[in-house]
């Protein structure tokens, strides 16, 4: 089981910086999601950057924007968590 994601941060580039509890701190390429249907609402920038948020204890965008956890988009805080740890310097 994944240390618990304390915070998550968008950019314009559509990856999102997690942090982890224990410390680490990982870069996902959300990308390749934008050609899935499914995640079809990430393809609008604000939505993306707006809506990035923690729900289900992982890293998500709230579609609805009630916090709803059957209503959101989200990644396995597992795959979240086997992504290689950057250097803080890179994020600044």
């Amino acid at each position: 089981m994944a240390p618990q994601i304390v915070q998550v941060y968008p950019t314009k580039e559509y990856k999102v910086y997690v942090y982890f509890e224990d410390g680490k701190i990982v870069c996902y390429d959300a990308a390749p999601l934008l050609k899935m249907e499914a995640f079809a609402p990430l393809n609008d920038m604000t939505f993306f950057i707006d809506r990035c948020t923690i729900i289900n204890d992982t890293l998500a965008w709230d579609v609805m924007g009630d916090r709803d956890p059957s209503k959101c988009l989200d990644i396995d805080p597992e795959t979240l968590y086997e992504l290689e740890n950057v250097v803080s310097e890179k994020i600044a």
